[in-house]
Formats: structure tokens, C-alpha cells, sequence
């Protein structure tokens, strides 16, 4: 007999908010289903926050190719230890955070369970709910940054500096020594200087491509961290120089011949599920050692975290908060409170 099923304190069932089917109105269901039971280095975890990305909303209403159905939402969570079998670090009591896998289950669930080689332990320092803030958008601001070989003195682009992805970059892309040029709302200027931005253009303004040649001047990035995608990419390698380095968050467009000859970027697509739908441990404990380094700068206050918009642990709540994710002009982080 295992251990969960001798904890009388544990219950058989929990509350979960599940997608029947993909739908675009992002409607969601409260189930109760099985608390899960962890099996050999897997960690049962009582769920304290989960952070919501844009990348849920989008799931959420075209679906996943690898998804059953009803399936839990989430990928961002914090929560406690509360079963690890023996000789598996963290033990019980242990508070940690982590990126759960794209192609299972996801978190938005009283309870769930997580290989122990794929979380970060989060210091007293840091409040459970700024750790939630940290995983998707931190993680995916450090792999980009990694592909684009940012060196000291580079001029970086970043589309939508005001996201949780673009946040994020312009800090680690400053500790690297790197100029910054960013777009955004006007409200967010100010909160982008802060942040470190060296130059903040107007995403609105007709005259952006011009602007932003005017203060570049003719040599074009040497960098350029693409968050939106589509048409905003194609004309992102336009402002690129030769042979210069583009990080992608979404699909590629169709490029006409004659820009990959005159820019020949490097591409480089970022895939922080890619850790898991590969199966490869490697990259699944990247995971964890990214999440070790955006905890350790946030309790050194090293980075700045997003401001964050509280939201209910109930289908209603979630499902509205999920289409604001894509009605644009979030600023921050919504984060929601399953327990604790």
C-alpha cells in the first residue's frame, strides 16, 4: 500500500478547471477527479498558484495535438511537497516551482505530481506568488537570449517589450551588455526605461519603421527577439543586418527568396515545451536550473517581476482572465490562487 493511500489527511478527489473540447469562447469546466499518485522520482504536490500565459488561451481554443479531453489547464506552478518517495530531493514541506509538460495534464488542480529533477526550490525570500510569475515567460526570455549569442555592446529588438517574455528580456539582455531597443504602448514607456530599455518606440505609430532606422541608423540589429509572429517577423529580418541572429516564439511566415538572401538571418525557434514533447532529460533539467537563476536574481532583487493581477480558482474567473491574455494590452501577470 502506498503512502497517499495511508494519508487519511489526503483526499480521494480534487477540484480541477478542465477544457471539454477546444472552443473559442475559452469556456471551462470545474471536475472532480482523482488525486494522482506519484510514481518512482515523480513529487505529489499540493498546488499554491498558477500562473496564466498567453500561450493557454491559445491552446485553450484551437487545442493540442497530443491533448485528451476533458484536459486541465496550466503550465506555471508553485505548491508544496507533500509526498516524495525515499531518497527523492525535495522532500516533504519543500516549497518549489516549475514549467509542466505541454503534452500532459496541466496544473489548475488542487494536487498533481512533477519529476523531481525539473523543479527549483523556492527560497523564503521569494513570495509563492511572484514565483509564479517566474517559469514560462522568465524561461523562455533566457532560452531566446541564448540563441541570439547576445554579446557585450549587440543591439537587441524586442517586439512587445511590455509582455511577460519581453519584460524579462530586456533585464537578462542588459546584465548581458546588450543595447536595447523595445516597442510598447505609450502607458508602458516609462515601465520599460525602468527596466533597463535604452530606446522605447510607440507600437502604433505609422512612422515606426522609419523611427526606428532614424535612431538605429543604417547597420540594422545585430539581434532581434520576435514575440508576435506573422507579418511583425518579416519585417523584423528587414531591420536586421547581415548574417544577424532572430529568435522566434511562433510559426514561421512565408519569407520571400530575395530577403533570405539579402539578410540570411539565423533563426532560431524557441521551444519551451520542445524540453518535453522530445523526451529529453537534458532539457527537462534545463528547466530546473533556469528556474534556479530567475529565483536566485529575484531574491537578490536583481530582476524586477511583473505586476500582478490576482484571479479566483474558478472556471468564470479563469476563463475570463484567459481571454484577456489575447484581447492585447495586458500589462503583468495574472496569477491564480488554488489554495494556500
Amino acid at each position: 500500500m502506498s503512502h497517499i493511500q495511508k494519508n487519511t489527511d489526503l483526499p480521494s478527489t480534487m477540484r480541477a478547471l478542465a477544457l471539454l473540447e477546444p472552443n473559442d469562447a475559452i469556456a471551462l469546466s470545474e471536475l472532480s477527479v482523482p488525486v494522482p499518485s506519484p510514481e518512482g522520482n515523480e513529487l505529489l504536490i499540493k498546488v499554491e498558484y498558477v500562473g496564466l500565459n498567453h500561450g493557454d488561451a491559445n491552446f485553450a481554443k484551437q487545442g493540442f495535438c497530443k491533448w485528451s479531453y476533458p484536459h486541465i489547464l496550466g503550465h506555471d506552478a508553485v505548491g508544496v511537497v507533500i509526498h516524495a518517495n525515499k531518497g527523492v530531493f525535495p522532500g516533504v514541506g519543500a516549497r518549489v516551482v516549475w514549467h509542466a509538460s505541454l503534452g500532459d495534464q496541466g496544473v489548475l488542480s488542487e494536487y498533481t505530481t512533477v519529476p523531481n529533477y525539473a523543479v527549483s526550490v523556492v527560497p523564503d525570500i521569494v513570495s509563492p506568488c511572484d514565483a509564479a510569475t517566474l517559469p514560462c515567460s522568465g524561461m523562455t526570455a533566457l532560452i531566446a537570449l541564448d540563441k541570439l549569442q547576445l554579446s557585450e555592446g549587440d543591439s537587441l529588438f524586442i517586439d512587445a517589450g511590455a509582455g511577460g517574455v519581453g519584460q524579462f528580456a530586456i533585464q537578462f539582455a542588459k546584465q548581458r551588455g546588450a543595447t536595447v531597443f523595445t516597442t510598447a504602448s505609450k502607458h508602458n514607456h516609462k515601465l520599460l526605461k525602468q527596466l533597463g530599455a535604452d530606446v522605447v518606440f510607440d507600437y502604433k505609430d505609422p512612422k515606426l519603421e522609419d523611427k526606428i532606422r532614424r535612431e538605429l541608423g543604417p547597420q540594422g540589429f545585430d539581434a532581434v527577439l520576435d514575440c508576435i509572429g506573422g507579418d511583425t517577423t518579416i519585417r523584423n529580418v528587414e531591420l536586421m543586418r547581415f548574417c544577424g541572429h532572430i529568435a522566434c516564439l511562433n510559426e514561421l511566415p512565408k519569407f520571400e527568396q530575395e530577403l533570405m538572401f539579402r539578410r540570411a538571418p539565423n533563426i532560431g525557434i524557441v521551444s519551451l515545451g520542445g524540453a518535453w514533447l522530445a523526451n529529453s532529460l537534458c532539457a527537462q533539467q534545463r528547466l530546473s536550473f533556469m528556474g534556479n537563476l530567475l529565483l536566485d536574481n529575484a531574491a537578490r532583487g536583481e530582476i524586477k517581476l511583473p505586476q500582478i493581477h490576482a484571479v479566483d480558482f474558478t472556471a468564470e474567473a479563469v476563463s475570463a482572465a484567459l481571454n484577456k491574455q489575447l484581447a492585447g494590452g495586458l500589462t503583468g501577470k495574472q496569477v491564480v490562487q488554488v489554495s494556500g
